[in-house]
């Protein structure tokens, strides 16, 4: 391969990167109370045309045309973003033909979680009826493992093409844990074994990691000095790391092991991302003088540890938040996305501000990942992903009654809902005496 075929494929890269299924539609949502995410709220207009924000105001004019979204006595949020998920790679977790979450072998950079989704997936209409706009869907690995390229989608579309935001948004690699365990991280453990034999699998699997970042940084100094070296499509993707074109999702969970990782990737010099982060509460100082930043697993989760105080998943969020760690939340799932921002509103009691848990189902992951050009926020040239509540998106008996994707509008019928519906509506039993 030479340079102009690598050129090539950093344009095709880019390209996909900024296909957005556009809306013709242009619609005006007024009356409610905005929260922008990016200033204080106000009661004011959102105007959406051709998939993005166009105007956001208190005394925004209305273009002629626009279909009337009625939202008085309303708020308005930006789309909620789970920041990592399953959504579109796993139907029944049980039924292994409906699962599409990983791929044979530890290394596989060059494949993208996108050409695995099922946009029909009964999943996605429950998750969005509860606000979930955006997702980025993420292959799974074991520990150790280079899993794949996370796809960034809105969770509306006939076919994976509609949905896709950028399909290879960030590379998934799951830290080498130390010792076993690593908490309630979905990720797996050490391997048991002596400690000795503990260390040896660790320090092993760790220097595979820096051989496929070396081999990246080498394939990428070949094919820029115009040698004609063989196409190498796993090599191509870790050339986007090394080059910090696209950050990682590093998990780690663990006092230990999110220190290890965080040095191994500070070492690297590579853009990342601690996800998991079960644990981190403890080396919170440590994290925040390092500008770490963290998508968290759910908070609705039992303790880490038969040590573990009750209160440990609960709390951790708020401890960071106030250590100046940014922190995101993500729900690693699929058929519990929905339940995204009740994982937030957990930590809320637990010394989490109301505020930064809504920013962590919104805008910070959004930041952290370099795709605030795009999307966390409703402000003018971002896609159009965009809520109406009749409250707040923290309290479980708030209702979504309008959704925006893309700049779509997109019902918010699902199978709960029918379910729901269908034995309501169930004819009282009839006794015959």
């Amino acid at each position: 391969m030479n340079r102009r075929i690598f050129g090539a494929f950093s344009a095709l890269t880019l390209a996909f990167g900024l296909a957005v299924p556009a809306s013709a539609q242009t619609y005006a949502i007024q009356g409610g109370t905005v929260h922008t995410g990016a200033g204080d709220a106000f009661v004011g207009t959102v105007v959406i045309r051709d998939g993005r924000i166009l105007a956001v105001g208190a005394d925004v004019q209305v273009p002629a045309g626009a279909e009337i979204v009625d939202a008085v006595g309303k708020h308005v949020y930006p789309g909620l973003f789970d920041a990592i998920s399953g959504l579109g790679l796993t139907e029944v977790g049980a039924v292994d033909v409906t699962n599409d979450a990983r791929e044979q072998g530890n290394f596989n950079p060059h494949l993208q979680a996108a050409t695995a989704i099922h946009p029909a997936t009964e999943h996605i209409p429950v998750a969005r009826a509860n606000g979930i706009t955006i997702s980025m869907a993420a292959p799974q690995g074991g520990s150790g493992a280079i899993a794949g390229q996370a796809s960034l989608i809105g969770l509306d579309g006939w076919t994976v093409e509609e949905m896709w935001i950028d399909p290879g948004a960030a590379m998934v690699i799951n830290y080498p844990t130390l010792g076993g365990g690593g908490g309630r991280g979905r990720r797996g453990g050490g391997g048991g074994g002596s400690w000795t034999q503990q260390e040896e699998r660790y320090e092993a699997a760790v220097t595979q990691l820096d051989e496929w970042m070396d081999a990246g940084r080498q394939y990428y100094q070949a094919v820029a000095g115009g040698v004609d070296v063989r196409r190498d499509l796993k090599l191509e993707a870790m050339v986007r790391v090394v080059n910090r074109e696209i950050p990682v999702l590093l998990s780690a969970n663990g006092e230990r092991n999110i220190r290890n990782a965080v040095l191994w990737a500070q070492r690297q010099e590579i853009d990342y991302v601690i996800t998991g982060g079960t644990g981190g509460w403890k080396i919170a100082d440590w994290l925040a003088e390092n500008d770490v930043n963290m998508i968290l697993s759910g908070t609705q989760s039992m303790p880490s540890g038969s040590d573990a105080s009750y209160d440990e998943a609960y709390a951790n969020p708020g401890k960071l938040h106030a250590a100046g760690v940014k922190i995101a939340f993500a729900t690693f799932n699929s058929a519990d996305s929905r339940t995204l921002p009740y994982e937030a509103a957990q930590a809320v009691p637990y010394g989490l501000p109301a505020e930064a848990a809504l920013d962590a189902i919104t805008k910070n992951a959004a930041e952290m990942l370099g795709l605030d050009d795009r999307i966390g926020t409703i402000e003018p040239g971002k896609l159009a992903n965009v809520i109406v509540t009749d409250g707040n998106p923290l309290e479980i008996q708030t209702q979504v009654t309008d959704l925006f994707i893309l700049g779509r509008s997109v019902s918010t019928d699902n199978k709960h809902r029918s379910l729901y519906d269908r034995y309501r509506s169930r004819p009282s039993r009839r006794v015959i005496s």
